[in-house]
């Protein structure tokens, strides 16, 4: 359940709010609604965070070590010490590049040293050197004395002495172009400064690993000055006002919101009347910023993992589908993997930390027993399915097969499932069985979100609107079935008991939709929702194919199924032939690893895209849920 809060704001003396900041971090019960601060010591703290982080960072790439503790104080030196030779390393990779950039320019041109050019350039002797396209090398002309130092395909390399005989300088003016440019160091001394750069980078590292074992020391140092960011955030972002006083003087007072939960509050007001605090506690309104806080037993937090990895929170006005998000994810998850086989090595992936904490005497993780779950409900539609390794049912033990479900079982793929009231040679298959499957999930799941909103909406007239949406959802499916699984089955002239079952279905979408156009936007007249629903005909008549297209959606998950299903068989056809070959054996198994393997990875993925988008998307949808929410984080030690 979503925790009740109440909205309170205190008033306390300006000259006292340090203190009172204190002693609510203390008592660790509200939710400040304070996000920006002011002031220089802020910024220091900031600063001072982001300095350890960065060297948190760098050390993060060094091995790690035995620990040493070390304060606060002695962590921001040591971090300023390592952000000081980061800074030299950068300035040492830069020069490196720079240098194998210009090493790499003068490959072609063999060993070069330049002073001994600038040398003979003090004599008189000029010398020039140019990359030029063999066309214009043979047409430079006789005024003009060279030196051919090697030819390529399409380009001479040309070392031109420079007379400074008459036109020569009309010649050479084309030429700019091509001309080299000479380094400013020897080839020899470049090679010898990236060397000393390397022995620079090399060293820095090295003084840099030494503060490895105080890795640990500056990520606490983060957290307390974390601690005090967020106490200088709340003491310099509260508002302040002066109040005229008496002879004293000016008296300010500051004063701030935040958020409590209701069960709490009581405690507050001691605290208010202990230290003179001014109080003002009422109910929160849908304009409000209310954190939320969820409260649920220990089965239904096992979901809280996941949630926490997707930063989904509901807001304080809408549900808590904990419960019912963790139901329907394990069926998803065990259906999209869809391999008895794969949930086993999950289940054993997960027991071997849950059985290292328990010889510890420590907590069972949540996100282990969660994986583990995730295990069972894998081996449990595998069992459904006879579904081992992407093997196939001729490969089985019998036992397996015998504890499979028929109707959804691989044994009897092609076998054709007759309903009573079918002509001979029409049923239905395994597949279309599992489609039936998927779509009756999209039914509860989406009656589910729909009888909530009912709920909700019990005491208004809303609830017509709520329980014309349901009248569709079930016209709807029968319309699915007959459309998406099988015509002849689900056909519109089935009758039970001289009613027409597509007659039904009909009158079910027709009535439901003119309970939701009359009654979904009602607030205190029937003829203003009326209107209200015309104004937006566009968006009530696109809902009808909305309804639609998400039961459709959860065919998602036999079609993923199936997917990875066949991937897993194709990589057992790949080794099998393989595995009965001695020389080939390493081979086979290396195939089966990766190609099994692979293939759980991409059902992980699956589960993200589409096992997740139906909890937050199409269900949420019909709950009108927008997780717009934020966690409530109370201010304490």
């Amino acid at each position: 359940m979503i925790v009740p809060m109440k909205k309170v704001s205190l008033i306390i003396r300006g000259d006292k709010k340090t203190d009172a900041l204190k002693r609510l971090r203390r008592l660790g019960l509200l939710h400040i609604e304070i996000t920006e601060g002011t002031g220089k010591r802020l910024e220091e703290l900031k600063a001072q965070i982001a300095l350890l982080e960065g060297a948190v960072y760098h050390l993060g790439k060094t091995k790690k070590i035995p620990q040493k503790a070390a304060a606060t104080a002695e962590a921001l030196a040591f971090a300023q010490e390592i952000d000081a030779l980061a800074a030299q390393k950068k300035a040492l990779e830069a020069e490196r590049i720079a240098l194998t950039a210009e090493l790499e320019r003068l490959a072609s041109w063999g060993e070069l040293e330049p002073d001994t050019v600038r040398a003979l350039a003090e004599k008189g002797i000029d010398l020039l050197f140019y990359e030029l396209p063999r066309s214009t090398y043979e047409g430079l002309g006789e005024n003009v004395r060279t030196v051919c130092l090697s030819t390529a395909k399409s380009s001479v390399k040309v070392l031109l002495i420079r007379t400074g005989a008459e036109g020569e300088d009309a010649v050479l003016a084309p030429l700019t172009p091509y001309r080299f440019a000479l380094p400013q160091a020897s080839t020899a001394a470049i090679r010898q400064k990236i060397a000393a750069c390397n022995e620079q980078l090399a060293a820095a590292d090295e003084k840099i690993a030494a503060y490895t074992c105080y890795a640990d020391a500056m990520k606490a140092a983060v957290k307390a000055l974390e601690k005090e960011t967020e106490f200088e955030v709340y003491a310099t972002g509260m508002a302040e006002e002066d109040l005229s006083a008496d002879r004293n003087g000016t008296v300010a007072v500051a004063y701030f919101t935040g958020y409590i939960e209701a069960e709490n509050l009581d405690r507050l007001k001691q605290a208010a009347a202990e230290n003179s605090w001014g109080l003002l506690a009422e109910e929160p309104c849908e304009e409000d910023n209310v954190p939320t806080k969820l409260k649920n037993n220990k089965l239904v937090s096992l979901i809280y993992p996941l949630t926490d990895f997707l930063g989904t929170v509901p807001g304080y006005f809408e549900y808590d589908i904990s419960g019912w998000f963790l139901l329907f994810i394990l069926i998803f998850f065990g259906m999209i993997f869809g391999d008895g086989g794969y949930g086993l090595l999950i289940c054993a992936a997960a027991a071997i930390p849950m059985i290292k904490s328990l010889r510890a005497k420590k907590p069972v993780s949540p996100t282990f027993l969660l994986i583990g779950l995730f295990g069972l409900s894998t081996v449990l539609w595998g069992t459904v399915t006879c579904t081992w390794f992407g093997l196939s049912p001729e490969q089985l033990p019998q036992w397996l097969k015998a504890i499979s479900i028929p109707v959804f079982s691989n044994v009897y793929a092609d076998r054709l499932w007759r309903l009573p009231w079918t002509a001979e040679g029409v049923g239905l298959t395994t597949s279309q069985n599992l489609q039936i499957f998927c779509f009756t999930l999209a039914l509860i799941q989406l009656t589910v979100a729909h009888i909530k909103v009912a709920n909700r909406d019990r005491k208004s007239v809303k609830l017509l609107g709520d329980i014309g949406s349901i009248l569709q959802l079930f016209g709807i499916y029968y319309l699915v079935l007959n459309l998406v699984v099988n015509a002849e089955v689900f056909s519109f002239g089935l009758t039970f008991g001289g009613v027409s079952v597509g007659t039904v279905a009909i009158a079910l979408i027709a009535v439901g939709f003119v309970l939701s156009f009359v009654f979904s936007n009602y607030e205190d007249s029937v003829i203003k929702s009326v209107l209200a629903s015309c104004k937006n005909i566009v968006s009530v008549l696109l809902g009808v194919v909305n309804v639609f297209s998400d039961i459709v959606s959860y065919i998602r998950l036999w079609a993923v199924g199936l997917a990875g299903a066949a991937i897993s068989a194709t990589v057992n056809e790949l080794a099998g032939p393989l595995l009965g070959k001695f020389m080939f054996m390493i081979v086979a198994i290396i195939l089966l690893v990766f190609g099994h393997g692979l293939n759980m990875i991409l059902n992980v993925l699956s589960v993200i895209v589409h096992g997740i988008r139906l909890n937050t998307l199409e269900f949420s949808s019909h709950l009108d849920m927008s997780w717009s929410g934020h966690k409530f984080q109370p201010f304490k030690e």
